[in-house]
């Protein structure tokens, strides 16, 4: 392996990209002290992979490999990036770049020929080419002294390096490294494995509790599925009916809204008729209560009915006896009447006898003048009496008369009390006042007849 070319940009005091062109043979970089010959032997060392501060002289400020960074000047300003770049030959002649770069706060990253890699990868390359950031071959200051000073392991170390094993050296700590960690892990694995056993046993009781639950499950499944095909059945049966019932109920609810509406207007109606039938009933309720109180006039009324028909019974009984009397006195008149008719035409036929026989008679006139005062004077005593008679017979027929009026007064206020009973409860009977009132017209009428009959049988005055 062979150096070509060490590109520095920003690292310790090479602010500026620079580049250290390493040709065949010895190169050589001299300059006075503080010049940064040994920042290009860091940065050679720093790109092959170092990673202590300290080697680097760095970390002086606790700022750590962060300190490689150009940290500027009076009249530079710090950078916040630094990178070194390795350009090599291999063995086979093949072109290597190795590059490291580092950010101020974010730490270092490794790229072989622009591709990312490990610091690890970076050390076997240089390990296998017997060189390294650690390598004897790289000498700095005070280097001979402390390899003539160095101990057994540190000149065995700088004789594997010599004769270019020290690759092996390291593949082998790597490995026993690896080993070791193997180890480890396999210590691991095992109580992985027995967890992972006693894992797996739980694993398969809960498997067999799974398929178990599987089963049932599925089995479940199946029941749910019947059962909701039934409920699904039974719902679309319900559904039907639901169908069927809301269709007749939409048809009862158009009925009873019609019958609702009808009944809306009829209770229109009859809120509008409500105040006249409150009057009415109020009018009724009045007019019974003028009827309940008619009612006890009229049973007091009947009372004096009554009482009335057996004064009227007893005046009727007086009249009949009048009317007898009346009858009797005006048969004595008529016999009277007619006693003096037939003395008057025999005193006619005497007084023609006489006046034939004036002569004669002359003399018997005082006889008959005589007579005839005595007839005048019987015939003023009948007149009396048939004026007396006419004046009772008159009476007689004025208080029949009076008694008439009285009968069709009460045989009207009968028929008005009947009128008016039959719209309330039953009175008592008052047929025996219609007959009482009856038997009444037809003694009057008897009465009238026979005052007639005396009136036309009265003598002519």
């Amino acid at each position: 392996m062979e150096f070509r070319k060490l590109r520095l940009i920003g690292f310790k005091s090479f602010v500026e990209p620079a580049d250290l062109i390493i040709g065949p043979g010895l190169t050589g970089v001299v300059g006075p002290n503080g010049c940064g010959k040994s920042n290009l032997l860091e940065a050679l060392r720093w790109v092959m992979g170092e990673a202590s501060p300290k080697s680097m002289r760095a970390g002086g400020r606790s700022g750590g490999m962060d300190d490689v960074i150009f940290a500027g000047t009076a009249l530079r300003p710090a950078r916040a990036m630094a990178a070194v770049t390795l350009a090599l030959a291999g063995a086979a002649g093949e072109e290597i770049e190795v590059t490291r770069r580092i950010e101020r706060g974010a730490g270092s990253d490794y790229r072989l020929n622009g591709r990312e890699a490990r610091a690890q990868d970076v050390r076997l390359l240089f390990a296998d080419s017997a060189t390294g950031a650690h390598s004897p071959a790289i000498v700095g200051q005070g280097r001979i002294s402390a390899i003539i000073a160095a101990k057994p392991a540190e000149r065995r170390q700088l004789l594997e390096e010599a004769a270019g094993i020290a690759g092996l050296h390291v593949r082998r700590r790597e490995a026993e490294i690896r080993l070791r960690a193997a180890e480890a892990n396999v210590l691991r694995l095992d109580d992985v494995i027995r967890a992972a056993e006693t894992q797996a046993n739980a694993l398969r009781r809960q498997a067999r509790v799974a398929e178990r639950y599987r089963l049932i499950g599925d089995r479940l499944k199946l029941a749910e599925a019947q059962l909701f095909f039934a409920r699904w059945r039974a719902a679309m049966a319900l559904a039907d009916a639901a169908r069927g019932a809301a269709v007749a109920a939409d048809t009862r609810a158009g009925d009873l809204l019609r019958i609702a509406t009808a009944l809306a207007a009829d209770v229109a109606d009859a809120a509008a008729a409500l105040p006249a039938l409150r009057d009415a009933a109020a009018a009724a309720a009045a007019e019974m209560q003028a009827l309940a109180q008619a009612r006890a006039l009229i049973d007091a009324e009947a009372i004096g009915a009554e009482r009335r028909n057996r004064e009227l019974a007893a005046h009727l009984a007086g009249i009949a006896r009048d009317g007898e009397r009346e009858s009797a006195l005006a048969a004595d008149a008529a016999a009277a009447e007619t006693r003096l008719a037939a003395e008057a035409e025999a005193l006619r036929a005497r007084g023609a006898a006489a006046l034939a026989d004036v002569p004669a008679l002359a003399a018997a006139l005082d006889t008959a003048t005589a007579e005839a005062a005595a007839a005048d004077s019987a015939l003023a005593d009948a007149t009396a009496g048939h004026a007396a008679a006419a004046a009772e017979a008159r009476s007689a027929a004025a208080a029949a008369e009076a008694a008439g009026r009285r009968a069709e007064a009460l045989a009207a206020e009968a028929r008005q009390l009947q009128a008016r009973a039959a719209g309330l409860a039953p009175l008592p009977d008052i047929s025996g006042l219609a007959t009482a009132v009856t038997v009444a017209q037809s003694m009057l009428t008897d009465a009238e007849t026979a005052v007639a009959a005396a009136v036309a049988a009265r003598p002519a005055t």
